[in-house]
């Protein structure tokens, strides 16, 4: 048999080409997609985002310690849900 890659003689039995590296076969399983990779950006944009978001709302609001603490207590627990649902995805 040949391969398909380079021409190279290899055996009938071979796996890959011993000289360029080429499968004689195409593949069983496709390797995981960058879904997983791709996550990353999310768990440092959300928490971003719940940040402008606390601030907008306590100053549009006046400056109130009370409020400031709930909306931030409200965020940490959103965030934290947020990001464990996202690592249990990828």
């Amino acid at each position: 048999m040949q391969c398909r890659q380079c021409g190279t003689e290899i055996a009938e039995k071979a796996l890959i080409c011993y000289r360029c590296g080429t499968a004689t076969t195409e593949a069983k399983f496709k390797p995981a997609g960058t879904a997983a990779r791709s996550l990353g950006w999310s768990l440092y944009v959300i928490p971003l985002i719940v940040l402008a978001l606390i601030v907008a709302v306590t100053w549009s609001g006046g400056f109130d310690v009370r409020r400031m603490v709930l909306w931030v207590v409200a965020a940490v627990i959103a965030v934290a849900l947020a990001q464990s649902r996202l690592r249990r995805r990828g």
